[in-house]
């Protein structure tokens, strides 16, 4: 650990420090360049969208470009570091956004919208990004402490007329939903059956939960808890996103609630879980431990003790639920059809769109690429089969080049189909196509 903290300072300030630089996709170089990028000549598409405001899309980069916006009051595991110390991670955002996606994208690390017990002033932070509207396609929101992040996003999705999407609740709601799509076919289960006990009632766990009954899971089938235990409904302590999970039990404690349960999800603290607890779940248990670094209970640990399919948000481990499977195909597919919103129709694709690609014969063309990503899961014969879907890989993995243009075209289709698409896209096979090619091109190959 203590090289990889070296690695990671020497990582961040050698050469020029930071991770993103600002690179002209038109050429400079002589008198009639600069007359055309800059005055007299820019003056021309300057009154052609005062003369007509859509044509911001044809004559700027706002089509292709998202702002990533914190407040650095959630940031990672690291909790409330501020605006400043936030900025490595929405740098390392619009890394993602360009390598997965080719999606330019800038940080914005905003100060001075906290209250007076530092937590954030929600109506302040709406007024800011509110303003950013003419410039960007999109708005990723990241890092913003609960149950502010709730009002945040709900309120600018209201107020703007490009996609705002909180990456925090959604992003892994979509993944692990995906690998629960995938875990249930495993065992041989319907959604609708089973238990679910989620641990962890912050932004993730609370928009997972959402998320997962919009998708089918039955709310009376939820138990949630919080750092003091069981949400049920005679607390007097909780939030309205929390009372919506409020039930009627005896249930007091975690251990309590993973009796006879079904999925438990974990968005809490390392090692809370034991062996005992998941030999009391249901045959077939899946369980998905995300605290990070160290999960709610170590994969072996969780397989020795009976559950079926065991994932992490670790690389390390088989099952990685990682938002980059998501967000950057998602941006792709709304700001290709121009979209005003990603809605519940869209993240649903999304799901589906990870959730079909585990199932799908990888081609050896991809199967390079996965070898050099992922050696020892190659060597051992995890991308062979007709069907690579297993206990091991219900999800695919995030160096899988067919993941953005898949979840860009079903997310696409998704908007057109509900109305949020300003534009069409006839064709969609040839539209995955062309996002691969666009996606190799940026990465040079």
């Amino acid at each position: 650990m203590a090289d990889l903290k070296e690695l990671a300072l020497v990582y961040h300030s050698e050469g020029k420090p930071g991770k993103i630089s600002v690179v002209p996709s038109k050429d400079c170089r002589t008198q009639q360049d600069l007359a055309l990028a800059y005055t007299p000549g820019v003056a021309t598409p300057c009154l052609e969208i005062e003369k007509s405001p859509e044509k911001v899309w044809d004559y700027t980069s706002k089509g292709n470009l998202v702002a990533v916006v914190s407040d650095g009051t959630a940031v990672l595991g690291l909790g409330n570091i501020g605006a400043e110390a936030g900025i490595p991670v929405m740098e390392g955002k619009a890394v993602l956004f360009k390598r997965f996606a080719d999606i330019d994208s800038v940080p914005l690390c905003i100060s001075k919208v906290a209250n007076e017990k530092g937590r954030t002033d929600a109506a302040k932070l709406i007024e800011t990004v509110e303003r950013l509207e003419p410039c960007f396609g999109g708005i990723n929101l990241e890092d913003i402490g609960a149950p502010a992040c709730f009002e945040v996003e709900k309120t600018l999705k209201s107020k703007m007329n490009i996609p705002v999407f909180h990456d925090d609740q959604h992003g892994t709601a979509i993944i692990s939903f995906a690998a629960i799509i995938n875990g249930l076919k495993i065992v041989g289960k319907k959604i609708e059956d089973c238990r679910f006990v989620v641990n962890g009632a912050g932004a993730a766990g609370i928009s997972c939960s959402e998320f997962y009954i919009t998708g089918g899971a039955k709310r009376e089938n939820f138990i949630m808890c919080d750092s003091k235990g069981v949400i049920h409904n005679g607390r007097t302590d909780l939030n309205e996103q929390k009372k919506r999970f409020a039930i009627d039990t005896d249930k007091r404690t975690l251990a309590d609630a993973m009796k006879g349960a079904d999925i438990f999800l974990g968005f809490s603290a390392p090692n809370c879980v034991t062996a005992e607890m998941v030999k009391s779940m249901n045959k077939g248990a899946i369980i998905f431990a995300m605290a990070n670094p160290v999960p709610e209970i170590m994969p072996d640990i969780a397989v020795e003790a009976g559950a079926a399919v065991v994932g992490t948000g670790r690389s390390d481990f088989a099952n990685q639920i990682n938002n980059v499977l998501g967000f950057p195909g998602i941006f792709r597919g709304a700001l290709d059809v121009r979209a005003t919103d990603i809605n519940e129709e869209m993240k649903l694709a999304a799901s589906e769109a990870l959730a079909e690609l585990a199932s799908e014969k990888i081609s050896e063309e991809v199967k390079k690429d996965l070898a050099i990503a992922y050696p020892k899961d190659t060597a051992a014969g995890m991308f062979d089969a007709e069907c690579p879907l297993s206990t091991d890989y219900v999800i695919p993995k995030p160096f899988d080049i067919r993941v953005v243009p898949r979840v860009a075209r079903k997310v696409a289709a998704a908007a057109m189909k509900t109305g949020v698409a300003r534009i069409a896209i006839d064709d969609l096979d040839a539209y995955e196509a062309s996002v691969m090619l666009r996606i190799k091109k940026s990465q040079g190959k």
